[in-house]
Protein backbone atom coordinates (compact mmCIF):
# COMPACT_ATOMS: atom_id res chain seq x y z
CA UNK A 1 0.00 0.00 0.00
CA UNK A 2 1.61 3.14 -1.09
CA UNK A 3 2.31 5.86 1.29
CA UNK A 4 0.19 9.24 0.91
CA UNK A 5 1.68 13.01 2.00
CA UNK A 6 0.08 14.94 3.83
CA UNK A 7 0.44 18.71 2.26
CA UNK A 8 0.53 19.59 5.75
CA UNK A 9 3.15 17.76 7.61
CA UNK A 10 5.93 20.26 6.88
CA UNK A 11 3.92 23.43 8.49
CA UNK A 12 3.15 20.90 11.21
CA UNK A 13 6.58 19.79 11.59
CA UNK A 14 8.16 23.61 11.54
CA UNK A 15 5.31 24.57 14.09
CA UNK A 16 5.55 21.78 16.55
CA UNK A 17 9.72 21.95 16.12
CA UNK A 18 9.29 25.83 16.94
CA UNK A 19 7.23 24.88 20.41
CA UNK A 20 9.70 22.40 21.39
CA UNK A 21 12.33 25.04 20.81
CA UNK A 22 10.72 27.28 23.20
CA UNK A 23 10.27 25.14 25.58
CA UNK A 24 13.77 23.97 25.98
CA UNK A 25 14.58 27.73 25.38
CA UNK A 26 12.22 28.77 28.60
CA UNK A 27 13.82 25.63 30.16
CA UNK A 28 17.77 26.75 30.08
CA UNK A 29 16.39 30.37 31.14
CA UNK A 30 15.07 29.23 34.16
CA UNK A 31 17.87 26.55 35.13
CA UNK A 32 20.66 29.86 34.40
CA UNK A 33 18.29 31.47 36.85
CA UNK A 34 18.76 29.08 39.38
CA UNK A 35 22.17 29.12 38.83
CA UNK A 36 22.89 32.77 38.76
CA UNK A 37 24.28 34.54 42.13
CA UNK A 38 22.02 36.32 43.88
CA UNK A 39 22.34 40.99 44.13
CA UNK A 40 23.88 42.63 42.15
CA UNK A 41 26.76 45.62 42.59
CA UNK A 42 25.54 47.66 39.66
CA UNK A 43 21.86 47.17 37.43
CA UNK A 44 20.69 49.56 34.83
CA UNK A 45 17.08 49.48 34.40
CA UNK A 46 17.42 50.39 30.66
CA UNK A 47 17.82 46.91 29.71
CA UNK A 48 13.76 46.32 30.69
CA UNK A 49 12.78 48.20 28.47
CA UNK A 50 14.56 46.20 25.62
CA UNK A 51 13.37 42.80 26.96
CA UNK A 52 9.89 44.14 27.07
CA UNK A 53 10.77 45.17 23.28
CA UNK A 54 12.26 41.84 22.25
CA UNK A 55 8.94 39.87 23.90
CA UNK A 56 6.82 41.92 21.88
CA UNK A 57 8.58 41.08 19.30
CA UNK A 58 7.60 37.50 19.27
CA UNK A 59 4.00 38.77 20.17
CA UNK A 60 3.65 40.22 16.81
CA UNK A 61 4.97 37.33 15.19
CA UNK A 62 2.90 34.90 16.68
CA UNK A 63 -0.46 36.87 16.52
CA UNK A 64 -0.74 37.24 12.55
CA UNK A 65 -0.62 33.50 11.88
CA UNK A 66 -1.46 32.16 8.35
CA UNK A 67 -3.03 29.49 6.83
CA UNK A 68 -0.67 28.07 4.29
CA UNK A 69 3.45 27.23 5.10
CA UNK A 70 4.51 30.24 2.97
CA UNK A 71 5.11 34.10 4.60
CA UNK A 72 4.89 35.10 1.31
CA UNK A 73 2.69 32.71 -1.14
CA UNK A 74 1.74 29.43 -1.40
CA UNK A 75 4.93 27.06 -2.53
CA UNK A 76 5.48 23.16 -3.99
CA UNK A 77 5.40 19.99 -1.36
CA UNK A 78 9.50 20.14 -1.83
CA UNK A 79 9.35 24.11 -1.21
CA UNK A 80 7.71 23.41 2.15
CA UNK A 81 9.72 20.61 3.00
CA UNK A 82 12.87 22.21 2.70
CA UNK A 83 11.68 25.14 4.61
CA UNK A 84 10.75 23.05 7.37
CA UNK A 85 13.66 21.40 7.56
CA UNK A 86 15.58 24.91 7.72
CA UNK A 87 13.03 25.82 10.35
CA UNK A 88 14.25 22.71 12.40
CA UNK A 89 17.77 22.98 12.30
CA UNK A 90 17.71 26.70 13.61
CA UNK A 91 15.48 26.00 16.19
CA UNK A 92 18.24 23.27 17.00
CA UNK A 93 20.91 25.59 16.48
CA UNK A 94 19.55 28.41 18.39
CA UNK A 95 18.39 26.16 21.65
CA UNK A 96 22.16 24.60 21.49
CA UNK A 97 23.68 28.15 21.39
CA UNK A 98 21.46 29.25 23.94
CA UNK A 99 22.29 26.07 26.32
CA UNK A 100 25.75 26.79 25.63
CA UNK A 101 26.16 30.48 26.38
CA UNK A 102 23.76 29.64 29.81
CA UNK A 103 26.55 27.47 30.87
CA UNK A 104 29.61 29.46 30.22
CA UNK A 105 27.97 32.28 31.96
CA UNK A 106 27.04 30.17 34.93
CA UNK A 107 26.71 32.47 38.33
CA UNK A 108 26.83 35.54 35.91
CA UNK A 109 23.74 34.37 34.23
CA UNK A 110 20.44 37.83 34.69
CA UNK A 111 17.43 38.29 32.44
CA UNK A 112 18.51 42.42 33.03
CA UNK A 113 21.73 44.28 33.49
CA UNK A 114 23.54 44.09 35.95
CA UNK A 115 27.55 43.38 37.34
CA UNK A 116 27.81 41.38 40.66
CA UNK A 117 30.22 41.31 43.00
CA UNK A 118 33.41 39.97 41.47
CA UNK A 119 32.19 39.83 38.50
CA UNK A 120 34.36 37.67 35.59
CA UNK A 121 34.62 39.33 32.20
CA UNK A 122 33.43 36.15 30.60
CA UNK A 123 35.33 35.60 26.78
CA UNK A 124 34.99 31.71 26.11
CA UNK A 125 32.35 28.98 24.77
CA UNK A 126 29.76 31.39 22.70
CA UNK A 127 31.25 34.60 24.18
CA UNK A 128 34.44 33.93 21.85
CA UNK A 129 32.12 34.21 18.77
CA UNK A 130 29.85 37.06 19.36
CA UNK A 131 29.36 39.06 22.73
CA UNK A 132 25.60 38.70 22.76
CA UNK A 133 25.18 34.79 22.11
CA UNK A 134 21.56 34.56 23.98
CA UNK A 135 20.69 37.26 21.71
CA UNK A 136 21.86 35.68 18.86
CA UNK A 137 20.19 32.68 19.77
CA UNK A 138 17.05 34.90 20.19
CA UNK A 139 17.11 35.92 16.69
CA UNK A 140 17.23 32.90 15.71
CA UNK A 141 14.08 31.68 17.03
CA UNK A 142 12.24 34.61 16.05
CA UNK A 143 13.30 33.54 12.58
CA UNK A 144 12.39 29.92 13.22
CA UNK A 145 8.87 31.55 14.76
CA UNK A 146 8.30 33.59 11.97
CA UNK A 147 9.24 30.93 9.37
CA UNK A 148 6.58 28.49 10.73
CA UNK A 149 3.90 30.79 11.37
CA UNK A 150 4.20 34.72 11.21
CA UNK A 151 2.55 36.39 7.86
CA UNK A 152 5.55 38.59 5.78
CA UNK A 153 4.32 42.22 6.81
CA UNK A 154 4.26 40.72 10.80
CA UNK A 155 7.47 39.39 10.59
CA UNK A 156 9.01 42.39 9.03
CA UNK A 157 7.58 44.78 11.61
CA UNK A 158 8.07 41.94 14.81
CA UNK A 159 11.92 42.18 13.63
CA UNK A 160 11.92 45.71 13.58
CA UNK A 161 10.92 46.20 16.85
CA UNK A 162 13.26 43.04 18.00
CA UNK A 163 16.50 44.64 16.84
CA UNK A 164 15.27 47.75 18.43
CA UNK A 165 14.67 46.16 21.94
CA UNK A 166 18.00 44.19 20.91
CA UNK A 167 20.28 47.34 20.79
CA UNK A 168 18.73 48.49 23.99
CA UNK A 169 20.14 45.56 25.85
CA UNK A 170 23.22 45.70 24.28
CA UNK A 171 23.87 49.22 25.10
CA UNK A 172 22.75 49.01 28.31
CA UNK A 173 24.74 45.74 29.49
CA UNK A 174 28.00 46.82 27.66
CA UNK A 175 28.06 50.00 28.75
CA UNK A 176 28.02 48.37 32.51
CA UNK A 177 30.50 45.84 31.27
CA UNK A 178 32.51 48.82 29.72
CA UNK A 179 32.45 50.95 33.56
CA UNK A 180 33.80 47.49 35.25
CA UNK A 181 36.09 46.13 33.13
CA UNK A 182 37.54 49.60 31.25
CA UNK A 183 40.75 48.64 28.80
CA UNK A 184 39.85 44.78 29.05
CA UNK A 185 35.98 45.06 27.84
CA UNK A 186 37.28 47.47 24.84
CA UNK A 187 40.17 44.94 23.46
CA UNK A 188 37.41 42.43 24.19
CA UNK A 189 34.86 44.53 22.15
CA UNK A 190 38.06 44.26 19.45
CA UNK A 191 38.26 40.73 19.16
CA UNK A 192 34.83 39.78 19.60
CA UNK A 193 31.73 41.17 17.29
CA UNK A 194 28.73 42.51 19.32
CA UNK A 195 25.94 40.15 17.45
CA UNK A 196 26.49 39.23 14.37
CA UNK A 197 29.74 36.79 13.88
CA UNK A 198 32.59 36.98 11.67
CA UNK A 199 33.44 34.34 9.02
CA UNK A 200 36.76 35.73 7.75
Amino acid sequence: MPISFRPDLPAEIAFFAVIAGWIGFGAILALGKRGAAPGAAKRDSMSSVGFILQAASYAICFAFSRIYFSAIRPMSPLAEGILAGVTVAVVIASVWFCWAAAKALGKHWALVARVIEGHELIATGPYSVVRNPIYLSMLGMYAASALAVTRWPAALIGLIVFFAGTAIRIRSEENLLRANFGSRFEDYARRVPAFFPRFS
